[in-house]
């Protein structure tokens, strides 16, 4: 709680000023909360290869999981000082609310109604994603318009429900939906055959299909039925926190933008281009607004990587996946990944 003295006529009055969220209840600086305990506390799915996925040890990897270290970075200036914890979708937003994490990176979409109606603020999009259907090739189907009758398989209070409902109900297709809270649980129901079809992201559903006993005998069927925009979030009502978090996202993209590696980023200090001396923090005062250090941005860069290094290493050409960018490529690559500049 902070104080500050108001004049009206001869009377002074003393008023408290408290940092309120937007639940109402006051609220302590993050940045701060987080400095003192030493790490970043950051919310992630129980396993989802690409994204966020522990091995046998317990390392974790994937794209959300390099964005947690990427926060990491600008805040301590090293990686390792984040801790992740495993939420449900059901659990995901009230852990963020309550202040179990602080920040949710967690394959999640950003929509209008968790953006103004949960105390909760997405900082913007890390992953272009649209919902599609995956079914055994047994099925003896080519597209989601012949799946009149079908039962399908997915996760229960997502968006991916109310998508598969809005597919279904538009075409006057008979349906059947078994949801389950947790993921593996819906890769067990589908392999069990107690559904005709799993639905998720693209994305999720190309991860899913190779933990499969048999992947070969399944597809993934071509219509993409929903814009499924995935994003870190977090708490409404902590501008600083908010920024910190917003532009280690806008400085991944803009890193790889700028041609900025891990392999590279320290040789680049010599050059004359004033773009790439702002992100290095040769020029200007930007991480210092914030509370962060001068090469915030380049000690992201540095230690996990630009954008484009950790799309590949964990969902591109070196992963398992082999997913094409798409949409996920720059902005002048013929993609939509666009970040504003910092100046």
């Amino acid at each position: 709680m902070a104080f500050r003295f108001k004049v009206i006529g001869s009377l002074v009055l003393l008023v408290a000023a408290f940092a309120v969220g937007a639940s109402g209840q006051a609220r302590a600086d993050t940045l701060d909360k987080v400095r003192k305990r030493g790490h970043v506390v950051c919310g992630v799915s129980q396993g989802l290869a690409g994204f966020s996925n522990p091995d046998k040890a317990g390392n974790w990897t994937g794209l959300d999981i390099d964005f947690c270290r990427a926060v990491a970075v600008a805040v301590f200036g090293k990686a390792s000082a984040v801790k992740f914890r495993p939420l449900t979708s059901k659990e995901r937003f009230p852990s963020l609310q309550s202040g179990d994490v602080d920040v949710l990176s967690r394959n999640t979409t950003w929509t209008m109604g968790r953006d103004t109606a949960s105390g909760i603020r997405f900082v913007g999009t890390i992953y272009y994603d649209g919902q599609a259907f995956m079914v055994r090739k047994a099925l003896g189907v080519t597209s989601a318009r012949e799946l009149t009758g079908a039962s399908v398989c997915t996760n229960a209070g997502t968006t991916t429900e109310a998508n598969i409902a809005d597919f279904f109900r538009s075409r006057k297709m008979r349906y059947e939906i078994v949801t389950f809270e947790k993921t593996d649980e819906v890769l067990k129901a589908y392999e069990a055959k107690r559904c005709d079809v799993y639905s998720s992201d693209a994305s999720g559903l190309a991860a899913q299909r190779l933990r499969l006993a048999a992947p070969e005998q399944h597809m993934i069927l071509p219509e993409i039925i929903s814009k499924e925009p995935l994003g870190p979030v977090v708490r409404q009502g902590d501008e600083r926190w908010f920024s910190i978090v917003r532009w280690t996202l806008f400085a991944l993209i803009n890193g790889e933008e700028l041609g900025l590696t891990s392999q590279n980023v320290e040789s680049m200090r010599a050059t004359p281009n004033p773009e790439i001396r702002r992100f290095l923090g040769l020029e200007g005062s930007f991480g210092k607004r914030v509370g962060l250090a001068a090469d915030w941005a380049a000690q992201i860069v540095r230690q996990v990587g630009n954008y484009g290094e950790i799309f590949e290493r964990h969902l591109g050409s070196q992963s398992p996946l082999k997913i094409t960018r798409g949409l996920n490529r720059l902005w002048n690559k013929g993609g939509i990944m666009y970040a504003p500049p910092i100046r």
